[in-house]
């Protein structure tokens, strides 16, 4: 995998403009350059730095610009059109799990004042700062409860950004930033994870951001010669059905781009898709069914056993991984997988390669998210 070379991150960071705007260069200043984040354009000047977001679902256009003014300063008299955000923020609502996470690999939870879907938030130091008030509970994260949003006089509100979501109603009265974390729709695991750049500038942990994607980025590349080495793996089916349909991770989404760096080989490797397909079960069965190994995510109070699996749906007896007893299953309840996975690939890669390359496991880390299924 191509290297470059990091530039400092001395400045400060920003995201884009509002609406659909054309992207513009920005001119003067010190543009940061990322290594692999492809929608961030971050350039540094006197007394701000402007970041512009682009629209991951219209070409040339932005999603959204923030100009970054530090709270220490006075604000510039003119500067350009943007969300004003001033750094590093000290209060944020953080409506996305993942965001909380990464915050605290970043020490800087303390700045987590209020979140959205606390239910669904397993994170133990979230759960026992919400039950001791330290965190307010804002409601769904579709439609939170404003009052008690202004009641937290938060500097910054940090959501996810989705297609034709038609705006986020009430939240763009209050008056306070939004910052549309479109990370997620980057086009690699490195570009997305290399948006922490962006969020240790906007929290004031631009060193300790830069030096956990370092950490990161040499993982994943080193994981990824290791298994190249290793040669060809073993192939591998993911996911499973899920109402009338077996939603497949597309060839060239963060899951079917990591199954290839781990040198496994997957039925759907040459999808251009950069998400999930939708297919009917005999569709997968036809493909994927001799695949020598078996990967799938549940909720469950409990680890699931094969027997449980095939109580689900009888027909998966006719997969050769079933057949093998070669399934492994990620419980997403008893794992902080979507907390971590999305800013952490190198841990995830781990558990691909470990499992593709069963040969490898004394030259690499335990499993973290996934377990072979008991009988």
């Amino acid at each position: 995998m191509a290297r470059c070379v990091l530039a400092s991150l001395t400045a400060i960071l920003l995201l884009t403009s509002c609406g659909g705007q054309t992207v513009r260069p920005q001119e003067g200043g010190d543009r940061m350059a990322f290594k692999y984040a492809t929608l961030l354009s971050v350039v540094a000047h006197d007394g701000y730095t402007s970041v512009e977001i682009a629209n991951p679902w219209k070409q040339d256009k932005t999603l959204h610009t923030y100009i970054l003014v530090p709270r220490d300063v006075e604000l510039p008299a003119q500067l350009p059109e943007g969300t004003v955000i001033r750094t590093p923020v000290q209060r944020a609502l953080v409506c996305t799990t993942v965001h909380c996470s990464l915050l605290m690999s970043l020490e800087r939870q303390d700045r987590i004042t209020g979140v959205a879907d606390l239910k669904y938030i397993k994170i133990p130091w979230i759960q026992e700062q919400a039950r001791l008030g330290h965190i307010a509970d804002c409601g769904n994260g579709m439609s939170p409860v404003v009052e008690k949003i202004i009641d937290l006089h938060p500097d910054a509100i940090l959501i996810s950004p989705f297609e034709n979501s038609g705006g986020y109603g009430r939240l763009e009265e209050i008056d306070v930033p939004l910052v549309e974390c479109a990370d997620y729709m980057e086009v690699s695991p490195l570009a997305r994870a290399e948006w922490m750049r962006f969020y240790g500038l906007l929290f004031g942990a631009e060193e300790k951001a830069d030096s956990l994607f370092s950490v990161v980025d040499d993982n994943y590349n080193a994981l990824c010669k290791k298994a190249q080495e290793a040669g060809k793996g073993r192939s591998v089916v993911v996911d499973k059905k899920v109402g009338s349909v077996w939603y497949v991770p597309g060839g060239r989404s963060t899951i079917g781009q990591m199954i290839k760096d781990a040198g496994a080989q997957y039925p759907y490797a040459d999808d251009e898709h950069s998400g999930s397909v939708s297919l009917p079960f005999e569709a997968v069965l036809d493909k994927a069914g001799e695949a020598e190994v078996w990967l799938y995510r549940y909720d469950g109070a409990e680890p699931m056993t094969l027997s449980q699996l095939l109580m689900e749906e009888k027909g998966y007896s006719q997969f050769r991984a079933y057949r093998s007893g070669e399934v492994y299953g990620c419980n997403v309840r008893a794992t902080l997988f979507y907390e971590q996975s999305p800013f952490r690939p190198d841990w995830l890669l781990n558990d691909f390669i470990r499992i593709a390359h069963p040969d490898m496991a004394e030259d690499l880390e335990p499993l973290r998210y996934y377990q072979k299924l008991n009988p």
